[in-house]
């Protein structure tokens, strides 16, 4: 069966990169593959991830390149190289430029960890969602997947799903449960959705 071929976009642990790879072999996501893993960060956990799991990982950094134009052209060429149709970001900690998301437009997807447009947008990522979460003293929280372009957070949303705030919550705790509850779950149902519509679209680029 053809197969949408998937770069992953990370800049730490990879638990959202594991819940995809686990879901590849589970069956849940079974129109797509995980093919490339790309972090900018040499240290990110998730490159180890790749390497166990035998997928071929690139890292591509600012500082080494030299400026953000570069950095881009760098992973465009990667992405060209490696004939990928969808690119996952699962917490890539840099903002891409419109020229990108326009190049890759309806073949970007994020994963949020608010319920959008709560807590999302420029400055809000990892740890910083679930505080403000907990600072306005909202009852349900959760995740969403949206389509990327050039506003953060700003694209056509996908999925989302809801998970209850607990009395006694620190950022910590509500930031596992949101993964567990809503992050890994819908992460990957996402891949196969946007896959099956790209694959009835005409297939692989």
């Amino acid at each position: 069966m053809n197969k949408i071929k998937v770069a992953v976009m990370v800049s730490g642990g990879g638990t959202n990169l594991q819940a995809i790879i686990d879901s590849c072999k589970s069956g849940t996501i079974s129109h797509a593959e995980v093919a490339l893993v790309i972090s900018n960060k040499k240290s990110a956990y998730a490159l180890q991830r790749a390497s166990d799991n035998n997928i071929p990982s690139a890292v591509f950094t600012k500082k080494d390149l030299g400026s953000q134009e570069a950095f881009e052209k760098a992973i465009i060429s990667e992405l060209d190289k490696r004939h990928i149709d969808l690119i996952v970001l699962a917490g890539f900690l840099s903002i891409l430029s419109e020229d990108f998301t326009r190049r890759y437009s309806h073949r970007i997807i994020n994963i949020h960890p608010s319920l959008i447009p709560s807590f999302c947008g420029q400055g809000y990522y990892g740890l910083k969602v679930h505080e403000a979460a907990l600072e306005r003293g909202v009852k349900i929280t959760g995740a969403t997947v949206h389509y990327v372009n050039e506003i953060p957070d700003g694209g056509e949303i996908i999925l989302q799903k809801a998970v209850k705030v607990n009395k006694g919550d620190t950022p910590e705790k509500l930031q596992l449960r949101v993964m567990k509850q809503a992050e890994w779950k819908i992460l990957p149902e996402a891949i196969e959705l946007v896959s099956r519509e790209l694959l009835e679209q005409g297939g692989n680029k």
